[in-house]
């Protein structure tokens, strides 16, 4: 009776062992599988999302952390390169903005050297010139130096309670001259009931300065420049248009990407350094809210800034 009994336990191990055994060499091939693509990713591959059936409930687990940290590191990388070609193409229109005006500036300090003839009215004329260029070079640095310093945010922006309403008449005021001075009507539509947005008055001088400067000068065709202001509890709300040429709709989603320009060589939007639509957006996002546009050639062309509001102003306002 006993020898039975002790043939089937030993039978038992027996089969208990060969699983055990075939179960590590089978976790063995697949922690060599996981290794090897593991070793891939680390010599600069870029490898697939790890598959592996597995009834292995740990395995599972650091199967699934590891495609989570393949698909980071993927992201991470495309953002890396597109990052690496954006600076690049930086450089070079940065290199070009600076080569174009300092050509012109040399060229005016060569003639005033060497030309004995030159008269004080022609002299002067000429470094009014070179004034005008050295005021550009240095403008074109300063985005360039203003959208790395946003970038890089090292510099928080401090937030305050902003009276939108007195806000845009001060900018509209402001820039009033120059749109007139093109032959343009202006439209202004802001609202008797306060509205307090929460933002920094030097990041948003700076945004409306890139968009009503851009709506004078491309937005000229169109006859006119508007401001629209509205908003309550959920937001504050402010729109810059006008009727001029516009933005093709393939191109309305790539306007705020670092140094993008059109390429219709009819609409020179957003061309030179192509970095101001950049700086505003990035302070939008940097000030709570966010910047986009909307566009149908010459019939309007919107670019709306979304703040939040001072909740507590703004709902105290609506209630009485």
């Amino acid at each position: 009776m006993l020898l039975p009994l002790t043939l089937a336990a030993a039978a038992a191990m027996l089969v208990i062992m060969i699983i055990l055994i075939r179960l590590r060499i089978a976790r063995t091939k697949q922690l060599s599988y996981i290794r090897a693509k593991l070793q891939e990713a680390n010599e600069g591959g870029s490898p697939e999302q790890l598959l592996l059936f597995t009834s292995d409930r740990e395995l599972q687990n650091l199967l699934i952390q590891i495609n989570r940290l393949i698909e980071s590191n993927r992201k991470a990388t495309a953002a890396y390169a597109g990052t690496e070609r954006s600076m690049r193409k930086m450089l070079t229109n940065m290199s070009h903005d600076l080569k174009t005006p300092l050509t012109v500036v040399l060229g005016l300090t060569e003639t005033i050297a060497k030309d004995q003839t030159i008269g004080d009215r022609e002299r002067d004329r000429l470094l009014s010139r070179i004034h005008a260029k050295a005021l550009e070079m240095a403008a074109s640095m300063n985005k360039f130096f203003d959208l790395a310093r946003l970038e890089s945010e090292d510099k928080p922006i401090p937030l305050s309670k902003v009276h939108m309403n007195v806000f845009c008449q001060n900018m509209m005021l402001f820039f009033y001259d120059s749109i007139t001075a093109k032959g343009l009507d202006v439209a202004i539509e802001i609202p008797e009931t306060p509205l307090y947005a929460l933002g920094n008055e030097e990041a948003l001088e700076r945004i409306f300065g890139n968009l009503i400067g851009n709506a004078i000068r491309y937005g000229s065709e169109g006859g006119i420049v508007g401001l629209a202001l509205r908003g309550g509890e959920s937001a504050v709300i402010v729109e810059i248009w006008d009727r001029g040429q516009g933005i093709a709709e393939t191109d309305q989603q790539r306007v705020f990407e670092r140094l993008y320009t059109l390429e219709d060589s009819r609409n020179p939007l957003y061309q030179g350094s192509g970095l101001g639509l950049t700086i505003s957006k990035r302070l939008a996002q940097n000030v709570g809210g966010e910047l986009s546009v909307r566009s149908i050639p010459y019939e309007k062309t919107v670019f709306t800034l979304n703040l939040k509001p001072a909740a507590e102003s703004n709902k105290a306002r609506t209630k009485a």
